[in-house]
């Protein structure tokens, strides 16, 4: 039973994780259950029983006000380090962002938070015995991390049961060949092996694009980017929403998504965008097979188009506020600048670009290009939703 439970947790935590690292609520709802899994797993400290209420109270505080955020930023460690002593001191702030959460939007999410709270309070002042709770905690996490990865595939766009349960039959799959070989032989030394062995084989399952562009990068250097856009292409096939008719506010959202991934053939093929009438019209039109990637590289000609359809008739560059929609989608996305990024440095830049950068730079502060992009989205949104096919 524990091994399951803690083979769930850790998949989950994976998983989310290996959806888009960068994204802290990812992140941060990965910590908690990787914590729980190894609390089940490990004869682990107390403390580590505090992690996933630390953890979710950052998750809820992502859909709080950026100022919440840094507060949590600023006070997760010194809670952990607290939690080591007391370790209630790590429930008031998650009943807090609870609250808060719950008075902006009722949801699942919320019921799931409350139960979770009262477990970890009853667990943590052994009021009752702890093993039923620790469980009931799991499933309260196991809820939690579902919800969570269901709002981001909402978020993207994205159709996510059939990704999901791909990746739950996988590592599932894999951790019963590997673990059952250990499970054969099982005595209480063996133990730990045995839940090595099942977290290894789950980790190789969910994280084998991450570890397969790792090698690539060492073994194939010189094709391993191109590797990489295939592998992603594949992955990216199970989350495709497959709806062809999408309404207005679906339109603007899958077309600002699919600007910002105008480089990435990947993300693009598994944006609903590819499924649009025009697409099936222009493929036809040069007698290109229907595939993904010939979708993907399809929509991202439209999206070129539509983009250069905002382009002033007055010259190669300007900053007038004609200029600026094209400006912030052009520049932005099909050159790939990154005007306030220090980490990223152009020195293959043309003269019209690097104007655009020192204009962004010394000119446009961070929050108007995104205000613009957000405009221009739509602008070429209304451009593709009057595209008819010939």
């Amino acid at each position: 039973m524990s091994l399951a439970a803690f083979g769930l947790a850790w998949w989950l935590g994976l998983y989310l994780v290996a959806r888009d690292p960068r994204k802290p609520v990812l992140r941060r709802a990965s910590a908690g259950l990787v914590a729980y899994a190894a609390a089940l797993a490990l004869p682990v400290p107390p403390v580590v029983l505090a992690v996933p209420a630390v953890a979710w109270t950052g998750a809820i505080v992502c859909r709080l006000p950026e100022r919440y955020d840094r507060w949590w930023r600023w006070s997760a460690v010194p809670l952990l380090v607290a939690a080591w002593f007391l370790p209630l001191v790590v429930l008031p702030p998650l009943g807090f962002a609870l609250l808060l959460y719950v008075r902006r939007t009722r949801t699942l999410l919320g019921a799931a938070t409350l139960m979770f709270l009262l477990g970890s309070a009853l667990v943590f002042t052994g009021f009752t015995p702890s093993v039923w709770l620790i469980a009931s905690i799991g499933v309260d996490l196991l809820l939690f991390g579902v919800l969570v990865a269901l709002r981001d595939a909402f978020d993207e766009g994205e159709a996510i049961r059939a990704d999901m349960v791909r990746s739950l039959l996988g590592s599932a799959g894999l951790a019963a060949v590997f673990g059952g070989q250990v499970a054969l032989f099982l005595d209480d030394r063996l133990t730990p092996l045995l839940y090595g062995t099942v977290a290894a084989a789950i980790a190789l399952q969910v994280l084998a694009n991450p570890l397969a562009a790792v090698v690539d990068r060492v073994a194939v250097p010189t094709v391993a980017a191109e590797r990489a856009e295939l592998r992603e292409a594949v992955e990216a096939l199970p989350k495709l929403d497959q709806r062809t008719a999408l309404d207005e506010l679906d339109l603007v959202k899958s077309t600002r998504r699919a600007l910002s991934g105008y480089g990435d053939l990947g993300r693009l093929v598994a944006n609903p965008l590819t499924r649009l009438p025009v697409i099936d019209a222009r493929l036809a039109a040069r007698g290109a097979p229907d595939q993904p990637l010939e979708r993907a590289a399809e929509l991202k000609s439209l999206l070129l188009e539509s983009i250069l359809r905002l382009k002033p008739r007055d010259g190669e560059f300007g900053t007038s506020d004609e200029w600026r929609h094209y400006n912030a989608l052009y520049f932005y996305y099909v050159v790939g600048i990154r005007p306030y990024s220090r980490r990223t440095k152009r020195e293959d830049l043309d003269p019209n670009a690097r104007k655009a950068l020192a204009w962004f730079v010394n000119q446009v502060p961070e929050r108007t290009l995104h205000n613009w992009q957000n405009a221009g989205a739509k602008l070429v949104a209304a451009d593709l939703s009057a595209r008819v096919p010939d």
